[in-house]
């Protein structure tokens, strides 16, 4: 339970930093708003620092369902703890855009773009292609699992691969290069608890100028991440 917890805490401030900073960007009456995307990159590999070294010690700090999975996949965690991990990661992106919700509630108030409120919680594509909308979810998260897979410990051997808190920081680097490099298609999830969490909370949430939370794109977030993960998993097994 214990590694449950330090999951949903990590993920939970994940994504109150990174989905903390897309609201300062996009809502009114905020202070942060000539940040552009740059900031948001920035402040997502910086997310994901923190996310990581709190949780690293307990849980092994996965924070996303691709990355569990594709542990799993390589025999590097075990299939028993994956639909706790998976859960408890998207409760805790849950309750890290609710935070988001409460910091930025006043703001919320005076934003009626539903698109810019919605951005807050989920990603949406730049151009809306299901298919290569899921290539690019695939291609992001196969280059975050996959550098994971090597940050995190490289070669196969008896003890499951961490992200101690040394390998913070590479972490939060690769998660910044794909902000800038892959990023534009789709916002990157590259995480189905970093989109499906927030959504959930989208809809659940007593918004004024709600709109609809596009639930017909949700699974995107969530297929692609899974194949770039389990494509990542068969070249590190495959190379090892």
């Amino acid at each position: 339970m214990t590694a449950y917890i330090f999951e949903i805490i990590g993920t939970g401030m994940l994504i109150l930093i990174g989905n903390g900073v897309v609201a300062n960007l996009v809502l009114k009456g905020t202070k942060g708003a000539d940040s552009g995307w740059v900031g948001i990159s920035l402040a997502w590999g910086i997310a994901v620092f923190i996310g990581v070294f709190i949780s690293a010690d307990v849980s092994g700090a996965h924070l996303n369902p691709a990355v569990t999975i594709g542990l799993a996949a390589a025999g590097k965690f075990s299939w028993t703890l994956v639909p706790g991990y998976i859960i408890a990661q998207i409760f805790g992106a849950m309750v890290g855009n609710f935070l988001v919700w409460l910091t930025y509630k006043k703001q919320y108030d005076l934003t009626d773009d539903t698109d810019a409120v919605l951005a807050t919680f989920s990603t949406a594509p730049a151009v809306r292609s299901y298919g290569w909308n899921v290539v690019t979810e695939a291609i992001g998260t196969f280059a975050l699992v996959f550098g994971v897979f090597y940050i995190a410990g490289g070669a196969l051997a008896n003890e499951p691969i961490s992200l101690g808190s040394l390998d913070a920081l590479p972490v939060a680097l690769l998660v910044m290069g794909i902000g800038f490099g892959l990023g534009g298609p789709t916002g990157y999830a590259i995480n189905p608890a970093r989109d499906l969490g927030p959504r959930i909370m989208h809809a659940l949430l007593p918004l004024k100028n709600k709109g609809k939370s596009d639930w017909s794109y949700a699974w995107v977030p969530v297929v692609g991440p899974v194949i770039g993960a389990l494509m990542a998993a068969g070249l590190f097994l495959l190379l090892n």
